[in-house]
């Protein structure tokens, strides 16, 4: 006898599973369709709100909890009822698109024909091609109404796009162009990316080290709100754009500031994503989707986040999908395969995508394969692409991202289209030029394929037109780099002559002598405004504290609290005039501040003078990379390396003490890098700094280390080449009192160790050793002043030989020469060739330890008593003095000779 079959409990609510699923679509097409009432009658608006009190009424009602989720569906963000009109001719606009696409292609094709392995990038601006055309078309403003411009940070691996757009408006030749990455060729070159330095009339930042762009584009645009909030600048409503890589994003510094950006209300800052889903091996996700996940982390974040995925070819199949069989379909599928689908055919395409499901096969059924294979993809649709512009434009309250979906190399077909060799792909063939020459219809006959040429339309012709009056209607060419500021007349000397009498005893760390001095010169009528402190959460390390009160930190929203120490005389004190950064624990992000004030000069016309002051540690070594790119950008302004030295920082160890960013900076070429030891020495250096960088407009800025150790600041000793010596990097500081002494030496300090040479100075006086000591202010400028002497005289043998500026202060000395410093012994070293005897340094190699300062120079063999000994040792090897009357001092100064050697301990 047959068993009755066991109802599920659904089938047995309704009957039956097809009429439970029956019912269960009618329901949902009923809500649907009064869903669109509501959106037709009341629009987008009214719809959300309505939305939102259904899900609180599900909620209360029944403890109905939707699915949390960060994104939105696979589809594009603005609907086609949404999208704006596009203003300009389609038409034209493809035209010059595909002549750019052209000489962007033929230039790093002719590069590696000319010279193998010269390198360059195709693929990049091939998909980003519609993404710049169209800003550039309609959005980047050099120029508003107003004054105000547009701020353009531009993906560094699509400068050939750049330059061949460049070409096309007549501003850069063609003999450029054929000079692409060989910029010593007569005539010269184009650089291989964004190189303010070596191009400094046209390009402003540099941004193909990946993620540097991204979170300098955020403070920048914060630092224009810093700018506006302060009345130093009107507001205008310029944009900051950056033209970013998906693959970029996992640098840490593309992601680790954009919660900034929402906070500060940055809605003058658009990111624009090119998800072309490439790195440079490979996918950036090949088993996710990165669109998906970068809008889940940008959401999340508190930005507008703007998708641009499916171009117009797609609307129809859209509208169509009124049960979002599609949308879940193309939510399922990975990066990797989508890839796959860019590289193979329509009837791959229409199997693999659309084949789940009949369907989906029925709505695709009315296109041919062919079709299929040509459906575009967003961010290669300036329909799509013009209107996330315009939406973000308009846009208030949040930064916007784009994410705009692309294929690499768009166009290069066989030759490396969305495959994962494309990143690299410099040549094509001659039948890879044919094809791409007939894809974009370029008016080049086949014979001259071969040579990959240039090609620009005359002056009058339509495309060149067009292009000239787009960019005339935006206010003029981009990018474009300008020294739009005006010399300051300069600083008093007022602000610095306390500085020079010294301390009279009384003990002071050399950062409160800067602090002292920062806090003078914010009350200068002229240049008060326009210093920038910034400081990453350490203003009461560095005793900064009571300029919280003075000039207030900065905040764009003020004080909404009452602060917990309000009642004190130096309480926490924020204000949307506020003067002082107060970056948080970010040395990255106080640097992009840095870079920010430090080129406001050229990107608005304002001498801001920046003084960013951290833990020396945390510079070079952490930062570097941000550090050579404000050099690349000619930024001007100070760092000051603060608690610096290996042994200054009592206690903290070796991930704090520092004994190599002196030596990091020599890297650095416009940078100079000063270890003073006294308040005038510092006082004669920034008096000196500003003169250069903002009366004299150099394109250099300035490293300053500073310690906190208590110490007596001596007065500025009389003479007229101190200053000069200071600023040179050395001069004679103390000269020995024994001038009839038969044993000599010359000692070299600097920063906190100089205070241990003048100790060993005394010390040595009982070893009838007369010690003269210097002080050397900077090794690197004597390191810089000596090469260039050593080139010169290399380069002219006949003229009268230069001498270096340390050989000529020590030509008529006496006796051995021992530097210590609290930096490694190769920063001595470096200058010890144009020494007239042999150099014994004295160094801080090795891990740091945590310890008092008195037992870290022991540790390390800097402190009085080994200086001492060094000399003693040097006289000996000079045959001066006997063996053992150095044995004997190692006893009499307690040194043990059988300690670790510190440099590998």
């Amino acid at each position: 006898m047959a068993q009755t079959p066991v109802l599920a409990p659904q089938q047995q609510a309704s009957g039956n599973g097809r009429n439970h699923d029956g019912l269960e679509m009618l329901e949902t097409r009923e809500w649907l369709d009064s869903l669109d009432y509501v959106l037709a009658k009341g629009g987008p608006e009214r719809a959300g709100r309505l939305l939102q009190q259904l899900s609180l009424h599900a909620r209360r009602a029944a403890g109905v909890n939707l699915p949390f989720t960060a994104t939105t569906p696979y589809q594009n963000t603005i609907s086609v009822r949404q999208q704006a009109a596009f203003p300009g001719s389609q038409e034209m606009e493809r035209r010059i698109k595909s002549l750019v696409r052209w000489n962007a292609m033929a230039m790093v094709v002719r590069a590696n024909k000319m010279q193998e392995g010269i390198g360059g990038h195709i693929s990049t601006f091939a998909s980003a091609a519609t993404l710049y055309e169209v800003a550039f078309n309609h959005f980047l403003r050099a120029r508003t109404e107003t004054g105000d411009r547009d701020i353009v940070y531009y993906q560094g691996h699509a400068a050939p796009g750049i330059y061949s757009r460049a070409f096309l408006e007549g501003r850069l030749p063609k003999e450029k162009l054929e000079n692409f990455r060989r910029e010593l060729k007569p005539g010269g070159g184009l650089s291989s990316y964004p190189h303010p330095w070596l191009m400094p009339d046209f390009w402003e930042f540099p941004t193909v080290s990946m993620g540097l762009g991204p979170i300098q584009s955020i403070y920048h645009a914060r630092f224009i709100k810093y700018l506006e909030n302060r009345g130093l600048k009107t507001s205008t409503g310029g944009k900051v754009w950056a033209f970013l890589g998906d693959g970029e994003m996992d640098e840490p510094e593309s992601l680790g500031s954009i919660t900034l950006a929402s906070r500060e209300k940055l809605d003058n800052l658009i990111w624009v994503i090119n998800c072309n889903l490439q790195r440079l091996d490979g996918p950036v996700r090949g088993n996710g989707k990165i669109i998906q996940e970068l809008e889940a982390i940008f959401r999340g974040a508190g930005w507008n986040v703007i998708k641009t995925i499916w171009g117009t070819d797609w609307d129809s199949l859209f509208q169509n999908d009124r049960d979002g069989l599609l949308v879940k379909r193309l939510g399922e599928i990975t990066d990797g395969q989508y890839q796959k689908f860019f590289v193979e055919s329509g009837a791959y395409f229409r199997q693999n995508l659309f084949g789940s499901d009949p369907r989906l096969l029925r709505m695709v059924e009315h296109l041919s394969d062919d079709q299929l294979s040509r459906m575009r993809l967003g961010g290669h649709d300036p329909i799509k692409v013009h209107a996330a512009y315009k939406s973000a434009v308009e846009h208030t309250g949040t930064p916007t991202l784009i994410l705009a979906k692309t294929i690499k190399g768009y166009g290069l077909g066989e030759a490396g289209e969305g495959k994962n060799i494309t990143h690299q792909q410099k040549k094509l063939n001659d039948d890879e030029l044919r094809m791409f020459r007939s894809r974009f219809g370029i008016p080049i006959p086949d014979g001259e394929l071969h040579d990959a040429p240039f090609y620009r339309p005359a002056d009058d012709s339509p495309e060149i037109r067009y292009m000239q009056e787009r960019r005339k209607q935006l206010g003029g060419y981009m990018p474009e780099r300008k020294v739009r500021s005006k010399p300051i007349s300069g600083v008093s000397e007022s602000h610095f002559e306390e500085f020079y009498k010294g301390t009279d005893g009384r003990e002071v760390s050399t950062t409160m002598v800067f602090v002292r001095m920062l806090a003078k010169l914010l009350r200068d009528p002229e240049i008060g405004k326009l210093i920038v402190p910034i400081i990453p959460d350490e203003a009461r390390t560095f005793g900064m504290e009571a300029l919280f009160r003075q000039v207030g930190i900065y905040s764009s929203v003020g004080q909404l609290y009452e602060p917990v120490d309000m009642d004190t005389l130096l309480y926490y004190k924020e204000a949307k005039d506020g003067q002082i950064l107060e970056e948080g624990i970010t040395e990255a992000g106080s640097l992009s501040s840095f870079i920010a004030a430090g080129t406001a000069y050229s990107n608005h016309g304002i001498n801001t003078i920046p003084f960013f002051i951290y833990y020396s540690m945390f510079g070079f070594q952490r930062i570097g990379d941000l550090i050579w790119a404000a050099a690349d950008m000619r930024a001007r302004g100070f760092l000051l390396g603060g608690t610096a030295g290996r042994t200054t920082l009592a206690g903290e160890g070796l991930q704090h003490q520092d004994g190599h960013s002196h030596v990091l900076a020599l890297s650095v070429p416009n940078l100079l890098a000063y270890d003073p030891a006294f308040a005038y020495e510092i006082a004669i250096i920034i008096q000196d700094g500003i003169r250069r960088m903002y009366v004299n407009q150099e394109s250099v800025f300035y490293y300053l280390t500073v310690g906190n150790e208590p110490l007596p600041m001596p007065a500025m000793p009389d003479g007229k080449d101190i200053r000069d010596g200071i600023l040179k990097g050395m001069y004679l500081f103390k000269k020995s009192a024994k001038a009839d002494a038969k044993l000599r030496a010359q000692l070299f300090g600097s920063g906190s160790i100089m205070f241990e040479v003048l100790k060993a100075q005394g010390i040595l006086e009982k070893y009838g050793v007369a010690a003269d000591v210097w002080s050397v202010t900077s090794y690197k400028e004597l390191y810089r002043d000596a090469n260039d002497c050593e080139r010169w005289n290399m380069l002219h043998p006949t003229d009268k030989p230069r001498v270096a500026y340390v050989s000529s202060l020590l030509k008529d000395t006496q006796g051995v020469l021992v530097a210590a410093s609290d930096y490694m012994k190769v920063l001595p070293e470096s200058i010890s060739q144009w020494m007239p005897r042999p150099l014994l340094s004295l160094g801080t190699d090795g891990f740091g330890r945590s310890e008092g300062r008195v037992s870290l120079r022991d540790f390390f063999e800097v402190d009085a008593k080994h200086i001492v000994l060094a000399t003693l040792h040097a006289l000996a090897r000079e045959k001066q003095i006997e063996g053992k009357i150095v044995n004997q001092a190692i006893k009499d100064l307690g040194i043990n000779p059988e300690k670790a050697n510190p440099t590998n301990s």
